[in-house]
């Protein structure tokens, strides 16, 4: 890909972006300017960059990963043809030596000096699948609903063992309970539905539930963060993302800690992938021997478990690559050890 001769850097806030424009060329020559953020404010800024002679095909914009303070802003200027390149601010934020000044302007500028020093990293963005924009909104509520209803069940625990008590105050609990739970059960029918109607997702759904200790909510977790498989198909990327993988720390013969993980990152997907390792370690004949024989060696509990959910998204990932579903017992054999009779 040829390198762009002009990089947008916009800074997006819940009302206002700001901009900022860097040529290549010179590399000094920078303009800013800040726009609303909402559909006029996105013609403003359409207009403004065609008067800094800033043209859709030899231009990048680029942007920090915000949420839905950015969204609409990525589909209006992928739908101007635009390249939209949307990157993590921690990332951004470690280009920089820290600065006194903080303000929209120096944050816009900043984001421009970034896609001009590290073009070759940045991570294009496109408009997501329908269906699993669809499923990650409901799985986003579903999470919501989870947590409140296990607040509501530990008030309510809390209140039946006091002495006085109001009968009144458990019904309302008892109520709210009940409601969120048909709730949850409202969403799972929906992704349920949404799973049957779409081939690539039901494929995808089928192969990753044959895994032992593999349910539909994990399986749709893991698709939707990884889009379907098409961001990432290797198990240490999505291990590392979420958080899971073992990291090295140690430094000459003086700086030495165990190797642990960050536990930061998706933190639904790393309790899901925690509750589907403790079930294999306990129901699975293999896994339990795994486990079992860890364990005896002075492994940490909690260790062995994140090992198993480590060898659990390989066996993920290795089944999405095979486009295959999970065979019991199976073991690979190197061709060249096979003697042919």
């Amino acid at each position: 890909m040829e390198r762009a001769k002009t990089i947008v850097g916009i800074d997006v806030g819940s009302e206002s972006v700001s901009v900022a424009v860097m040529h290549t060329v010179t590399q000094k020559e920078k303009q800013e300017q800040k726009f609303s953020n909402n559909g006029e404010g996105f013609e403003e800024l359409e207009q403004w960059l065609h008067s800094k002679s800033v043209q859709p095909d030899q231009s990048v914009v680029v942007m920090e990963a915000t949420g839905v303070y950015g969204e609409a802003l990525c589909y209006y200027l992928c739908s101007r043809r635009y390249s939209v390149a949307v990157e993590p601010p921690l990332k951004v934020k470690r280009a920089f030596q820290h600065s006194a000044h903080k303000n929209d302007t120096v944050d816009a500028r900043q984001i421009a000096e970034y896609g001009h020093r590290f073009y070759d990293e940045l991570q294009y963005w496109s408009p997501p699948d329908v269906v699993l924009e669809q499923v990650r909104e409901l799985l986003s509520a579903r999470e919501q609903f989870t947590m409140q209803k296990i607040a509501n069940i530990n008030a309510l625990k809390s209140l039946q063992r006091k002495i006085i008590t109001s009968v009144t105050a458990m019904e309302a609990y008892e109520q709210t309970i009940e409601r969120l739970q048909q709730n949850i059960n409202v969403i799972d029918k929906e992704i349920k539905r949404l799973e049957k109607n779409d081939d690539s997702f039901h494929q995808l759904i089928t192969r990753l539930t044959s895994t032992p200790g593999i349910g539909m909510l994990l399986a749709s977790n893991l698709i939707v963060m990884t889009q379907g498989f098409t961001r990432t198909r290797k198990h240490k990327e999505i291990a590392s993302f979420a958080g899971v993988s073992p990291i090295e720390h140690t430094s000459g013969s003086s700086v030495f800690r165990k190797a642990r993980s960050r536990q930061f990152g998706p933190h639904r997907l790393r309790k899901l992938l925690y509750l589907s390792a403790m079930s294999v370690a306990t129901h699975n004949e293999e896994f339990r021997k795994y486990y079992l024989r860890k364990v005896a060696e002075g492994k940490p509990k909690r260790l062995v478990l994140n090992n198993v959910a480590n060898k659990l998204l390989k066996i993920v990932c290795a089944l999405v690559r095979s486009e295959t579903e999970y065979i019991p017992h199976y073991r690979s054999i190197n061709p060249i050890l096979v003697k042919v009779s």
